[in-house]
């Protein structure tokens, strides 16, 4: 019996738009909405955590020399909220509604600082794995 070690993927933590979020290769994020066509990639460079296993880089306050590259998959509004206002006794009422604008990202890939392509690295670690299954 061969008892696999549970890896942790590699991930970061950027933050875009005022916000912060936790991005995976591969994984898919709304941000306040950008400046950018759709099919665009698009460079986050305020990384504020790089975590690759056990080995974790946290910025001050941001880590310098990293990045994290997404594609701009569509661009659109969130849910309505409804803002209604009322006061008693004078009848005043006033209903008004709001969609936030969003851009949705597709997170290619994640650059450590001086280092290799986390995309890059992945996609070997895909293929040894596929050379292993065949070969066994």
């Amino acid at each position: 019996m061969v008892l696999r070690q549970r890896r942790t993927p590699i991930y970061a933590i950027v933050r875009s738009g005022g916000k912060q979020y936790r991005v995976e290769v591969g994984s898919k994020i709304d941000v306040e909405k950008l400046l950018a066509a759709e099919g665009d990639k698009v460079e986050l460079a305020d990384v504020l955590l790089l975590a690759d296993g056990d080995q974790v880089t946290a910025g001050n306050p941001t880590v310098a020399g990293a990045m994290v590259t997404a594609q701009v998959v569509e661009h659109g509004r969130g849910p309505k909220a409804v803002i209604f206002k009322y006061k008693s006794k004078v009848r005043y009422r006033r209903r008004t509604g709001h969609r936030q604008p969003f851009t949705r990202l597709a997170i290619e890939e994640i650059v450590p600082p001086g280092g290799e392509v986390v995309a890059a690295k992945k996609a070997r670690r895909s293929r040894a794995k596929k050379e292993e299954e065949s070969d066994g």
